[in-house]
């Protein structure tokens, strides 16, 4: 993910846009590609050996994905107006755990805002009404009548309004668009032995954690048109089918669900395989919104030769009216600074980030991980990404990224350092997005190209549709190669 400022800015000025374009994690338009002061004394190599190593052992068998997931019902009412939500929701919570659970953690992001949340009814899924819940902030802890047993499952029913923040972010409306991410309430992982993973938020990063569920929603606009006139246009994480005025769509399996309406969206799309690709932008940079698009589909088409199969049949790249990328499971969030400051070429954020974001459809979308205490599971993996993407689609540029994205930066600071030891958002960005792609480069130049990558399909094959942590990624780095990596790791993590 593009790390956030929080979103305070509303008021930011247009310098400070072209300064945090991408909040920071990505590199000025203007920037030069050399810097003489500054630059790593070791730049990365560019042609990677490819020689053989010995023959690794076995991979593990990997983890199936379970063949029941937690279900997410939703039917949802936008007053793009007045700035609510009506919501009826269902949850489906099932234990694939193994462990017996005592307790369900309901997570309500939304309830993080002032009155920004209003809980009308709450019932188990026979009726019987739920009294012995606890709100506290953003979470909803209601105990269970009796153990949760492996293999069971439980339901309740919620009755909802979202009363939509003012800002600049994913979450909330401004004059051009409303965004609905982490918008309903939904269980996080649990994790045995430990519980829910539950992390409090923090300045830089993110803190959520998903597992794979099914989602089932159902949207209407309680005015098809805005106060202008103009048609609403609603893009989301799947595409739907329509039944009268009501958006239905079947999203699994997945992470999350997220949508955004807008009265100014121009809509294009393109075809990837058997994906279908939607690009959503305002109508005030025409030279941008197509390449938007493009870079969209080449990333999807080069991570799916790179990676595997990317696992929905559509995906959504929106342009942002905030400063940062975003991700969310099938659809993605590109700055508008992207598009406004557009250069018209490859050496631009429009088309980095493009990547970076199409990246996290399979290093947070289909293999997760706690992304506040190891960021860099994610954030590292997408950001070495794009120079696969780069090698791909415009190799006479693979120096210019190396340059450009890295080593101008001269990046300091411990690869797996958490969101909340980060000193300021340049040492956070330095350290995990950017030494993290530094070690990921040394690993493949140590490793060949060949066993590198078969190590990360490995990696996405392992966990798909569960979380990952830094010893699982180790353990099965161990079992692709037998290079003494105890130097390399011990540069670039303090907790190794």
């Amino acid at each position: 993910m593009i790390i956030k400022l929080k979103f305070v800015a509303a008021f930011i000025t247009l310098l400070l846009i072209i300064l945090v374009s991408g909040c920071s994690t990505t590199d000025q338009e203007n920037t030069p590609t050399v810097n003489s002061t500054g630059s790593n004394p070791e730049p990365t190599p560019t042609n990677l050996p490819t020689e053989s190593v010995e023959t690794p052992q076995p991979s593990p068998t990997p983890t199936p994905i379970p063949e029941m997931l937690s279900r997410y019902t939703l039917s949802a009412i936008l007053d793009y107006a007045a700035h609510t939500v009506q919501v009826e929701e269902q949850i489906s919570y099932v234990n694939t755990t193994g462990s017996e659970i005592n307790d369900l953690l309901v997570l309500v992001e939304p309830n993080s805002y002032p009155s920004g949340f209003t809980l009308n009814n709450l019932t188990w899924e026979d009726g019987t009404p739920i009294t012995n819940f606890t709100l506290n902030g953003r979470e909803l802890s209601i105990p269970l009548p009796e153990n949760l047993l492996p293999g069971s499952s439980v339901g309740m029913d919620l009755s909802f309004q979202l009363n939509l923040p003012n800002q600049n972010a994913p979450y909330g409306y401004t004059e051009r668009q409303t965004n609905l991410g982490d918008w309903y309430p939904y269980l996080p992982p649990y994790i045995p032995g430990e519980g829910w993973l539950v992390r409090d938020d923090a300045f830089f990063g993110e803190h959520l954690a998903y597992e794979m569920s099914e989602f089932l929603v159902d949207i209407q606009m309680a005015n098809p048109f805005s106060a202008s006139g103009a048609e609403l246009v609603l893009a989301a994480s799947s595409s739907p089918t329509m039944d009268g005025e009501i958006y239905r769509f079947h999203h699994t399996p997945a992470r999350n669900f997220a949508w955004t309406v807008s009265d100014l969206y121009q809509m294009l799309e393109t075809q990837v395989g058997e994906v279908q690709v939607k690009g959503y932008s305002f109508p005030f940079h025409p030279q941008a919104d197509g390449p938007a698009l493009d870079e969209t589909a080449k990333s999807l088409a080069i991570f799916n030769d790179l990676f595997g199969p990317y696992p929905h049949e559509s995906l959504s790249v929106v342009e942002a009216d905030f400063l940062d990328g975003m991700e969310y499971d099938g659809l993605v969030f590109l700055s508008h600074a992207f598009y406004d400051f557009y250069t018209g070429d490859p050496q631009s954020n429009l088309t980095i980030i493009a990547a970076h974001e199409v990246a996290h459809q399979w290093f947070y979308g289909l293999v997760g991980n706690d992304q506040a205490l190891e960021p860099w599971l994610d954030e590292s993996l997408s950001t070495f990404s794009e120079i696969y993407f780069y090698e791909q689609a415009y190799p006479e540029l693979v120096d210019w990224w190396w340059e450009n994205r890295i080593t101008f930066h001269n990046p300091q600071g411990w690869v797996d350092s958490t969101i909340y030891e980060a000193s300021g958002f340049y040492p956070y960005r330095d350290a995990v997005y950017l030494r993290g792609a530094m070690f990921l480069g040394d690993l493949r130049q140590v490793m060949g190209d060949e066993a590198f990558l078969a190590f990360l399909r490995d990696y996405l094959e392992q966990y798909r549709a569960h979380q990952a942590t830094g010893d699982d990624f180790f353990n099965l780095l161990s079992s692709h190669t037998s290079e003494d990596l105890s130097g390399l790791i011990a540069n670039y993590f303090s907790r190794r």
